[in-house]
């Protein structure tokens, strides 16, 4: 099977995997309000970064759930090296039926997936994160948004998208992606900004210049240049119909 663009990033040495990078990230983690004695559950919690930086920054519990054992066993490592196995545990589970009671957290996180799912996926995935929120919970997400009023350019970055990351993905317009949330149950708020993922300057910001450059560098190495090169040229081609939007979905 092909290598997905995110696999791609994540082995060619970027650890913050997100449209809008740690600027999203920091939004919604306002938003989200954590306390030391919220319940919190990421959905796709890849390689953990966010869990860390979550148990870090506000001493809370967290549940990560993901379907890639091997991003989880990335994850479990980290863990283990910043010694926060008591706060965070991580498991294997699907975003449609997870393994947890209604109304078990406060806050679920879930960014840069909803975008990889397709047709009315988006609006399951949501129904389920509504149902094992308490009343009053929140969920956040990051993702990609579609800035463009026609229907036909808009499946056409669609496609584009798709065959530069190697994935089928299926990103939104902002109005489509609040229906999504509104359709789930869910009150909303949002935010939205330029994609950086792959420009030098979103890099540098969540990477850090030594970072950065080893992504970089290793990025065109022979046997990754194509991929690097392709995912890189459609993003920048396309910058200002490509941009992340941040919601804040309220039970």
């Amino acid at each position: 099977m092909a290598e997905m663009g995110h696999e791609f990033l994540a082995r060619i040495g970027k650890t913050k995997l997100r449209p809008g990078g740690i600027e999203a990230t920091d939004w919604i983690l306002k938003k989200a309000d954590i306390k030391p004695d919220s319940k919190v559950l990421e959905v796709a919690c890849n390689m953990g970064t966010t869990l860390i930086h979550i148990a870090n920054k506000y001493g809370c519990d967290i549940i990560g759930v993901d379907l890639d054992e091997n991003a989880l066993e990335k994850a479990r490592e980290k863990i283990k090296e910043n010694g926060l196995e008591e706060k965070i545990k991580v498991m294997k589970a699907d975003a449609f039926k997870l393994p947890f009671e209604d109304a078990s957290f406060d806050v679920v996180i879930n960014e840069a997936m909803l975008t990889m799912l397709l047709g009315d996926k988006k609006e399951q995935a949501l129904k389920e994160y509504y149902r094992v929120l308490k009343p009053g919970g929140v969920v956040v997400t990051q993702d990609v948004v579609l800035i463009t009023d026609s229907t036909e350019h808009a499946r056409e970055l669609r496609i584009g998208l798709s065959r530069a990351i190697n994935a089928n993905v299926e990103p939104l317009i902002d109005k489509e992606w609040q229906s999504c949330f509104e359709k789930a149950g869910f009150r909303t708020e949002q935010k939205t900004g330029p994609m950086t993922l792959m420009s030098v300057s979103g890099m540098f910001k969540d990477e850090g210049i030594a970072g950065a450059l080893t992504v970089i560098k290793n990025g065109l190495k022979e046997e990754n240049k194509e991929f690097f090169q392709r995912m890189r040229s459609f993003m920048l081609d396309n910058k200002k119909e490509l941009g992340y939007i941040c919601f804040l979905g309220k039970k």
